[in-house]
């Protein structure tokens, strides 16, 4: 292994990554953003009342929303209740599945909705997903965040985040695949070893999310991932592109290159399939 490789592939992954931003939004993300505009926002009163009756929740939804996205609530399952607004006569509408406050709402009434664990059916488009085995790899990078002083421990308390990056502390949620797992620890490494410094306060929060994934991107990408279009849809989620992150590229190829060196990558210049 030497750094002239590390560099090459890098440089592959990176353009590979241009190419695909460059395109346009995958069918996963679109189908994504489909299905989470289904979703209710809800407000701080809501949010309180389903975190106090399932503090697990993740996606909630009525029944007949959850309907429309080809799932269906499952037999005996309890319903959440919130708080729906009865508005005017004149936005009344009976089909209308509300659930959120509104400044036209006259009073409120008893309403249900099912967090996705109580529901089975069509499984919803996923972003950010990472296949393939990452093998002696995951081991290596821990130890190498071990290295940098950087404290590492799992939570649910941060779902649904997958991670979280606090400036020497990297927090993981439990239960993601081993691919997922290394791929989101790679994106928060990115974020220790990137926006810690001066950086942190010259950059968006757009452009350093960008950064992150794309240094995820380029290590799992080096070390045999498949990587689908999952880091071309996270950077899109954050309204990033592609001159945001070739605008970043001495940054990212720095970043990645150093992880890669680090971890031993025997790196091999043929995407994954």
């Amino acid at each position: 292994m030497n750094s002239e490789n590390i560099k090459k592939v890098t440089n592959q992954a990176i353009e590979q990554l241009v190419a695909a931003l460059n395109q346009g939004r995958s069918e996963t993300l679109t189908q994504y953003l489909a299905a989470i505009g289904r979703f209710h926002r809800y407000s701080l009163r809501n949010v309180m009342l389903i975190a106090s009756q399932k503090p697990t929740a993740t996606h909630v939804a009525g029944f007949h929303a959850w309907h429309k996205l080809g799932r269906f609530v499952k037999k005996g399952e309890k319903g959440i209740l919130i708080l729906a607004p009865i508005v005017r006569p004149k936005h009344e509408n009976a089909d209308q599945d509300d659930t959120e406050e509104s400044s036209t709402a006259v009073y409120f009434r008893a309403a249900y909705v099912f967090d996705i664990s109580q529901t089975d059916g069509q499984d919803l488009p996923e972003i950010g997903s990472f296949h393939g085995d990452p093998r002696e790899y995951r081991d290596r990078l821990g130890k190498f965040i071990g290295e940098q002083g950087i404290a590492f421990e799992y939570s649910q308390d941060i779902a649904p985040a997958r991670g979280t990056s606090a400036g020497g502390k990297i927090t993981l949620l439990p239960g993601q695949s081993p691919a997922e797992e290394f791929a989101t620890l790679a994106h928060e490494l990115a974020h220790e070893m990137m926006h810690r410094d001066e950086r942190r306060s010259s950059t968006s929060k757009r452009s350093r999310e960008t950064e992150a994934e794309a240094v995820a991107f380029v290590v799992c990408h080096a070390i045999g991932l498949q990587t689908g279009s999952a880091s071309q849809d996270y950077i899109q989620l954050y309204e990033g592109d592609a001159k945001l992150l070739t605008a970043s590229l001495e940054h990212i190829q720095k970043a990645a290159s150093q992880i890669l060196n680090a971890i031993g990558a025997e790196v091999s210049s043929t995407p994954p399939a």
